[in-house]
């Protein structure tokens, strides 16, 4: 399984903090980037090591390949625990507050001893950072009010990484079970989670039960039972294996989903009707009515069967009693990806090497939108680059068959609301993206007018993660959500799922608004080497839980409609 992946992934993204905080300048950006690619890997490393292959791995030179062999063959690396020993600060604690990155926690450790967010919190209460050169009182709010955003986040998980996890589980157990399904939250989809459900039916409870608490990855068995057991897996993902009989699977499923509001509503409808509604089944009396199959509860309540997705109790159960629920965009509706980055600015892969993996998924189209203008930790092209781009994108379309390559840009909107590369460059594009990377604590009437201002530009026809976020990191920036959304349906602006697992920006809760008020959808994985385009299925899985339709994704069209719809 690809728990390896991630473990590794995580002590590079640690030793590249570490060497920063060292001063070290080259080395943490090797680190970080090889640190995305294993992240994002479809094959578990642990085989290409096997096939003594790490070296291919984009951004894994011999050194690095070096350091992920010894942490395979011994469970460690010794320049990792040199660096950790030399700078015994919890990188992963204080990195999850927003604005405190490797130099701040150099000076934070060197000046007042900060080794941990404990110690951070206290620093800042106590009035200390606010004295040192280069903070005052404003930082030292800031890092107090993140400190706030990133401990009610603690604890909890993002789908993306957990998912692909939770997935290969089910795939372990498959073949010794007679059903089996994610449920609760990672069942729904939503964004992050606490921990991972899984039910199952199965004439050998206590042999799946020992496959499963004995699989490659789980640190510590929490608990084992013929029926329950539970395990921490080495990620510190949490994982429930429930098994439950075959005549209950139905109730137990649509009880282990969820959410706990969309449970209690339909448990009210079925006491209205002399029912009992529990995860043993639907009863009349004594008499069980439903429970084999989840659909038979809906059903027998008067409803349509409700999407997991939908399943949060904002009006999709009236939706469903109506039989008025929407179509919901399909995971296979995708045609192409409408946000990625290559070599050119900051990704990992050549152009040619992203449109041959997207051809290999079965997209029709694939958008190259390298970040363009003056955004240098992001190696933007400057105009002369972009215009060399576009002919070699013209060479690979009049090379490669079976795939359509667009050609756009993500081009940065300045504080003023101004796009930072010029008119006449963006006329040439097949679209632009415009997105903030910068200033994101403006208040909500400045930050506003600064979206709807990059809006009223006649080249800008998708703004690219509208609202800043990084989740469980950094929140959103504020927006008059309802205003902005007006100036897009006015000026013909679609807005972006941002599929990047630590994005899903816009978020379902403004998908659904987004489709009030009759504006369009993309979705774009951002990705930033070939193994991300997997990322549509994120994005998906957000606009769905936004009652997005098919219709409402610009990115369904097939490659003819959507170039027309861009070039409007």
């Amino acid at each position: 399984m690809n728990v390896k992946n991630r473990e590794i992934a995580k002590i590079l993204y640690e030793m590249a903090d570490l060497l920063e905080i060292k001063g070290e300048d080259f080395k943490p950006r090797a680190y970080r980037r090889a640190a995305i690619n294993i992240e994002s890997l479809a094959v578990d490393i642990e085989e290409l090591y096997k096939r003594n292959e790490l070296e291919k791995i984009p951004g894994v030179g011999k050194s690095i390949a070096e350091k992920i062999k010894e942490y395979i063959e011994t469970g460690t690396i010794k320049k990792w625990e040199e660096l950790k020993k030399e700078i015994p600060v919890d990188i992963e604690s204080l990195s999850s507050v927003e604005g405190v990155g490797p130099k701040m926690i150099k000076v934070l450790y060197e000046k007042l001893g900060v080794k941990n967010i404990d110690d951070l919190e206290r620093v800042a209460r106590q009035g200390r950072i606010r004295r040192l050169k280069g903070f005052g009182v404003k930082t030292e709010k800031k890092i107090l009010e993140a400190i706030e955003f990133a401990r009610k986040k603690y604890g909890r998980f993002i789908l993306g990484y957990v998912l692909p996890e939770a997935m290969q589980i089910v795939d372990v157990l498959k073949p010794h079970v007679s059903k089996i399904s994610l449920a609760g939250s990672i069942r729904r989809r939503k964004e992050t989670v606490g921990d991972v459900d899984i039910l199952a039916v199965s004439p050998k409870p206590k042999e799946v039960m020992d496959i499963f608490t004995s699989m490659n990855g789980v640190e510590t068995v929490l608990a084992k039972g013929i029926t329950k057991s539970s395990i921490r897996m080495s990620s510190g993902i949490q994982i429930d294996l429930r098994i439950v009989e075959e005549s209950s699977f139905g109730s137990a499923l649509q009880y282990f989903t969820g959410s706990k509001e969309h449970n209690i509503a339909l448990r009210k409808i079925a006491i209205k009707r002399g029912w009992k509604l529990n995860e043993y089944g639907l009863f009349e009396g004594e008499k069980k009515i439903a429970g084999r199959e989840e659909e038979e509860i809906y059903e027998k309540l008067g409803m349509q069967w409700i999407p997991p997705e939908l399943r949060e109790n904002r009006g999709e159960i009236e939706a469903a009693m109506m039989h008025a629920l929407p179509e919901l965009v399909d995971y296979n509706d995708i045609k192409g990806d409408l946000h990625t980055h290559t070599k050119w600015s900051d990704g990992a892969n050549t152009i040619e090497e992203m449109a041959m993996e997207a051809k290999r998924i079965g997209h029709e189209y694939i958008a190259i939108t390298d970040h363009a203008g003056r955004l240098r930790v992001a190696g933007s092209m400057d105009e002369a680059a972009i215009k060399e781009q576009a002919r070699e994108i013209e060479r690979l379309r009049e090379r490669i068959d079976g795939i359509e390559i667009l050609h756009g840009v993500e081009a940065n909107i300045m504080k003023d609301g101004s796009i930072d590369i010029s008119n006449e460059v963006m006329k040439e594009l097949d679209f632009v993206i415009a997105s903030i990377h910068s200033a994101f604590r403006m208040e909500e009437k400045e930050m506003t007018s600064r979206l709807i201002k990059a809006m009223g530009n006649e080249h800008v026809k998708i703004i690219g993660h509208p609202t800043g976020r990084i989740l469980m990191k950094r929140d959103a920036i504020k927006l008059d959500m309802d205003a902005v959304l007006d100036a897009a349906k006015d000026n013909g602006i679609v807005m972006e799922i941002n599929a990047y697992p630590e994005r899903l920006d816009l978020n379902d809760i403004n998908v659904k608004l987004a489709i009030e008020h009759g504006v369009k959808l993309s979705i774009g994985t951002d990705s930033h080497n070939r193994e991300h385009l997997r990322y549509y299925e994120l994005g998906v899985a957000v606009a769905r839980r936004g009652w997005a339709e098919r219709k409402h994704i610009i990115n369904t069209m097939h490659a003819k409609e959507l170039k027309k719809f861009l070039s409007r």
